[in-house]
């Protein structure tokens, strides 16, 4: 048995794939620059002609969010800092394209893969696929194409590509398994859009596969076996068809309220990252979004987006969720989170320094493009616009007050607004201790658990040396999210949660019991979370998470929520 990640729901039997990529290493070899420079615009543009056509046929697989990845692989294929930098090589050390290529590629990808925060790990696995696309065309030798497999198999590779993904027939793609990889990763994204099973981050032993062996790829537990015996594939038979007749289940729930047994309601809603998401969120019966990362809009051009651009992306949110609620949160940038064309002061601590609200409201000019154009958005739908890092009320007061004030703009010049509502999220520990102070102020809360479960136990999360104190269910964190619902709910605000743990199985009915108002999470785990919603009884769950605040740590409340609430699986 193989232990891995279970990245994309589901379990399947079937023969096995290999994926085997050709040798791609170069060696340093001497070059006439002008001819290596010619081989290189070549190849340039051969990889934007596969990208595009890779995308073309990807058109109908894929959501607007996935097929924008390929505009970012376009993007990237004509990168000047990219593509200058291989030139400057080639023609100062006449070497090969390829060679140029390979040095500059390994530059950016490992810079970007030490990088903690996982959107700029994903711009790695971006810069590989296009770089190693643009070195098999230097070297004439062609990549493997997954669009002529012709019969059911489960993929073993080291890694898929989003481009790899994107060429696979779930006709005969019945799911995937890699060496490498996590659940934030392009792969397991792109597996859970197309709804194949997927467990990823299996480590060296995946390889001992080999083409046409029998495998059994459980992404329920996350778990492979290659070669498995009669008996074990006899055993999994009856899980397979519990897993489908879930499936179907869980699409029943679409439409039906997030309700407990008792008749307690909460809201169950979608974190987004573009305007494409909102389709996901819908399809799975999300009923609003609880958090929408605008530093994408960033993140993802070369200078500071306009207040129409941003405007526009902001509005089509507004519009597609048709009324129902949308928190949006404001430029959360900085830590390890960085935008080149904007220079970040070196810091000892960056995830403790100059980001988030903190740069907003130094840089008033950036925060009041923004502002303006969530505000001028507010007329499409029901908005409400989150502040990230609040430490203090003070700094919630000057936020507010800038909004106010910029508003007050926008009516003089006679733009049309609609109602918003200004709240902040409760990530830094001092926030939640204050929670009943700043509820007076606030029109709402969202708990950020990522982050305030690394401040208040001090360990960097992406630390593999002190990860094991990544602990959600930990009974200081669960103090202190009970902390910040009582003192809102003292002043009838309601709290929400749009951190990692609102969407884990184990967490729901836990946060239930707390008394959390809303829960954001990815929109594929929605309709799991409201099945869980379904089958408890409020008054059950707060007794739950009165005995979980006094347990003495993380693994009593785990075997503490095992022991009273029956959790799904499959």
């Amino acid at each position: 048995m193989i232990k891995g990640i279970a990245a994309s729901s589901g379990i399947v039997v079937s023969k096995v794939y290999k994926l085997e990529y050709p040798n791609l290493s170069v060696e340093k070899r001497e070059a006439t620059p002008s001819q290596e420079i010619e081989k290189l615009h070549q190849s340039i543009k051969k990889t934007q002609a596969d990208i595009q056509s890779i995308k073309e046929k990807a058109v109908g697989k894929l959501s607007d969010e996935e097929l924008a990845i390929f505009d970012a692989h376009l993007m990237v294929s004509e990168d000047p800092e990219l593509i200058d930098q291989i030139k400057v090589i080639i023609e100062e050390e006449k070497v090969s394209a390829e060679f140029a290529t390979n040095q500059v590629a390994s530059m950016f990808i490992s810079m970007f893969d030490s990088m903690e925060d996982a959107y700029f790990k994903e711009r790695a696995a971006d810069i590989k696929d296009v770089t190693q696309r643009l070195i098999a065309h230097i070297l004439n030798t062609p990549l493997p194409d997954l669009t002529l497999i012709n019969e059911e198999v489960v993929i073993v590779a080291h890694d898929l590509t989003p481009s790899d993904t994107a060429q696979l027939n779930r006709k005969f793609t019945l799911g995937f398994a890699t060496q490498v990889g996590g659940r934030t990763s392009h792969s397991a994204i792109m597996a859970r859009s197309l709804e194949i099973p997927a467990v990823v981050g299996c480590g060296d032993t995946l390889w001992s596969a080999h083409h046409g062996d029998t495998i059994i790829l459980d992404a329920i537990e996350g778990k492979v076996f290659i070669n498995p015996t009669q008996e074990l594939i006899a055993e999994y038979q009856p899980k397979i068809e519990q897993f489908h007749q879930r499936k179907e289940r869980l699409k029943s729930l679409k439409d039906a309220e997030s309700v407990t047994l008792d008749g307690h309601h909460v809201e169950i809603v979608g974190n987004i990252g573009t305007p494409h998401d909102v389709t996901s969120v819908l399809d799975n019966g999300g009923e609003g979004v609880g958090l929408y990362r605008t530093e994408f809009l960033y993140m993802d051009a070369s200078s500071l987006p306009t207040e129409e651009e941003q405007t526009h992306a902001y509005a089509k949110v507004l519009k597609d969720m048709k009324g129902k609620p949308v928190v949006v949160r404001t430029l959360d940038i900085g830590g390890d989170k960085e935008l080149s064309y904007l220079p970040f002061p070196k810091e000892m601590n960056p995830f403790l320094g100059y980001r988030a609200i903190r740069l907003c409201l130094d840089r008033l000019d950036i925060f009041k493009t923004q502002v303006r154009a969530l505000l001028k958005a507010s007329a499409e739908g029901s908005l409400y616009i989150m502040f990230p890092m609040i430490a203090t009320l003070d700094e919630f007061r000057q936020a507010k007050a800038f909004v106010l004030e910029t508003e007050a703009e926008l009516k003089a010049e006679g733009v049309p607004m609609g109602e918003y509502k200004l709240g902040m999220m409760v990530e830094i520990p001092a926030a939640a201790m204050l929670a009943d102070q700043f509820a007076k102020e606030v029109d709402f809360m969202s708990i950020g658990t990522n982050d305030l479960i690394q401040y208040s136990m001090a360990s960097d999360r992406m630390n593999e040396k002190v990860s094991y104190l990544y602990q959600p269910y930990n009974p200081s964190i669960l103090r202190l999210i009970k902390l910040t619902i009582d003192g809102a709910h003292k002043h009838k605000k309601w709290v929400g949660m749009c951190g990692e743990m609102a969407g884990e199985p184990m967490a729901v009915p836990l946060l239930l019991g707390l008394g959390l108002d809303e829960f954001s999470m990815s929109a594929s785990s929605i309709l799991a979370a409201r099945e869980i919603v379904r089958s408890v009884k409020f008054e059950d769950m707060k007794s739950l998470a009165l005995r979980a605040l006094e347990c003495s740590n993380e693994e009593e409340v785990i075997q503490l929520i095992k022991e009273n609430v029956t959790i799904p699986l499959n």
